[in-house]
């Protein structure tokens, strides 16, 4: 099992790549080191900083490892490309792709890195094209356009078996998930339940649309996963437990770190209908999270 990448950037990761000069230092924290067609991306201890710190670095090295890694040149400033779309048989299309919907965002990142590092196929709706690929390279194919078209929501779902949503709103715009095996959404929605006076009227348009999505999400008919999780925070993910128990994420809080990782994690626990489970920083230590997931899968089920 992958450890956790919240801090997890801290361990070791491999990527196959062509082979290139000995080393290359990116910044203070990271060293990439090619040997023998195979690159190694370390961490340096001289200074530990957070988790979206490293992604923050990771995309302000983007332009130069692009050109290392032999990536192709950038696309034109709108993003297109000159070839144009090749129709083909959904029978015949390979689903093995995962879709992140909000690319942009800091925990969309966040899960966009634990994939790669999972050497999962990525895709990822982003704003901006160029600005992906600057960051990500080839490792993510990264789709812009509006998602409530059902011509640009096919092509966003071509190849794609799991959908992982972390934004409010996506999932109640778009008209299905044709073909999609299995969706993972992450939802505040009992913390903005749980919220009162002038915090419940600042959280109530959130609050509408999370019920939306999940609403959408069930009228769907596909295997779905939500995680329920407390008020996401800025902290170090990967230091702290777990608290499961019904009813704590409605005052609990959970690193985004760790919310992102957990996402991830979920994608190998495909329900036959749907899994809903709370989760909050606690004080329970998971160290394998397929058993950790199957326990609270069985316990939903009952």
């Amino acid at each position: 099992m992958a450890t956790t990448l919240p801090s997890t950037l801290l361990c070791q990761a491999s990527f196959y790549l062509p082979t290139q000069s000995p080393c290359k230092a990116l910044n203070s924290s990271f060293l990439f080191c090619a040997t023998e067609g195979r690159a190694l991306v370390r961490c340096s201890s001289k200074k530990k900083i957070g988790f979206f710190d490293q992604i923050l670095d990771y995309i302000e090295g983007g332009p130069k490892l692009r050109k290392w890694y032999g990536a192709p040149d950038l696309l034109p400033k709108d993003g297109s490309t000159e070839e144009e779309e090749v129709e083909f048989s959904e029978e015949e299309e390979v689903r093995d792709a995962v879709l992140v919907t909000d690319g942009d965002g800091e925990i969309g990142q966040m899960i966009i890195l634990s994939l790669i590092v999972k050497r999962a196929r990525v895709k990822a709706l982003v704003k901006d094209k160029r600005t992906a690929m600057e960051a990500f390279g080839t490792y993510v194919e990264s789709l812009s356009g509006d998602a409530s078209s059902k011509l640009f929501l096919k092509k966003a779902l071509r190849g794609v078996r799991t959908v992982i949503c972390s934004n409010e709103g996506f999932l109640s715009s778009v008209g299905s998930l044709k073909g999609v095996k299995h969706a993972i959404y992450l939802s505040q929605l009992s913390v903005y339940r749980g919220s009162g006076g002038i915090q419940a009227l600042m959280n109530n348009n959130a609050r509408k649309l999370a019920e939306q999505d999940e609403a959408t999400l069930v009228g769907f008919g596909i295997p779905y996963t939500i995680i329920r999780v407390g008020m996401l925070q800025n902290t170090p993910g990967g230091t702290q437990g777990f608290n499961f128990e019904k009813g704590c994420a409605e005052k609990g809080s959970l690193s985004k770190e760790d919310a992102a990782f957990i996402c991830v994690e979920a994608l190998d626990m495909v329900p036959q209908a749907q899994f809903i489970f709370e989760v909050v920083n606690g004080e329970e230590k998971v160290s394998n999270w397929k058993q950790c997931l199957a326990k609270l899968m069985e316990k939903a089920e009952q």
